[in-house]
Order: structure tokens, then C-alpha cells, then sequence
């Protein structure tokens, strides 16, 4: 008689708790490395206040997460998706698209923008906002909306 190998535990999407703040920094500066500060995007989450986050948990170890941004796009309320960090030994399962999914349950009927490529985000129903600018350099072909209307307007924090 033998023991069937113990199966992984399966990766949880949860509500990023203040004790997480840590990892989720240490997930997002390994992802992306200290060149993102440099980034418009960035600027902007500096500015604005985190509406929600979520973490991904394997082990009770945080391998994956994402952050809703209370913005305006032309005074209309709306919301800021990103960074999306996964770890490297997590990637590729799809994670990451669980943590978009995540974001678009919780904004419900707020609009979502983000700085990021359509291949990927068109599948969740993100598309070209041409007409809503963040105040420094951005491909504007990267700025992308999901939601009712076009987004119009200067982007700033709410």
C-alpha cells in the first residue's frame, strides 16, 4: 500500500489585508523593479487612495496581487487597476487573470481604467480610451477603460 502524494493547496483570491502590505510591495517591486517609479502610472497611485486590493495565497504565502485606485477621468468617479504582481513560481497558471476578475466583481458598475495591453486585457472587455489623460508621459495606446460611456478628460486621484 502506498500514499498518494499530497495535492497543493489551491491558491485563494482574498481581500489584501493591512498585514500583507509588505509582500504585496515586495511581489510589485521583484515584478516590476524600481523603474516603475518613474512611471505616470505610479505618479498617480501615489496620489490616490487604494479603493480595494486583493492578494492571492498559497500556503497562506502571498504569490499574487492587484489594487483598485479611487481616480477621477473629467470629475466622473472611476477606479485604477494595477499593479498586478504574481511571483515567479506562480505565473502562467492563470493567476493573474483571476486577480483582474477579482477587481472588475468588486468595481461592479464603476468604470475601470488602466495603463496596460489590449491582447490581454480585451478579454475582459477593456478597450482604447483615447480620450482619457493622465497628467505625465503615457503610450495613449495603452490606456485602456472598461465600462458604460467613453471616458473623457484630465485623470486625476479622487
Amino acid at each position: 500500500m502506498f500514499d498518494a502524494p499530497a495535492r497543493p493547496a489551491p491558491l485563494r483570491i482574498e481581500t489584501e489585508a493591512p498585514a500583507d502590505a509588505a509582500a504585496v510591495e515586495g511581489l510589485v517591486l521583484a515584478a516590476f523593479g524600481p523603474g516603475r517609479f518613474a512611471k505616470t502610472a505610479e505618479r498617480l497611485r501615489e496620489r490616490a487612495r487604494i479603493a480595494a486590493g486583493f492578494v492571492a495565497r498559497e500556503d497562506g504565502r502571498v504569490v499574487g496581487s492587484v489594487r483598485l485606485w479611487a481616480i477621477t477621468v473629467g470629475g466622473a468617479p472611476a477606479l485604477f487597476l494595477g499593479p498586478i504582481a504574481v511571483a515567479p513560481d506562480c505565473r502562467r497558471a492563470g493567476l493573474g487573470a483571476d486577480l483582474v476578475q477579482a477587481c472588475i466583481e468588486q468595481a461592479a458598475k464603476t468604470g475601470i481604467l488602466l495603463v496596460g495591453d489590449l491582447p490581454y486585457f480585451g478579454r475582459f472587455g477593456f478597450r482604447p480610451a483615447p480620450e482619457a489623460r493622465l497628467t505625465g508621459p503615457v503610450d495613449q495606446r495603452r490606456v485602456l477603460w472598461r465600462g458604460e460611456g467613453e471616458p473623457a478628460g484630465v485623470v486625476l486621484p479622487a
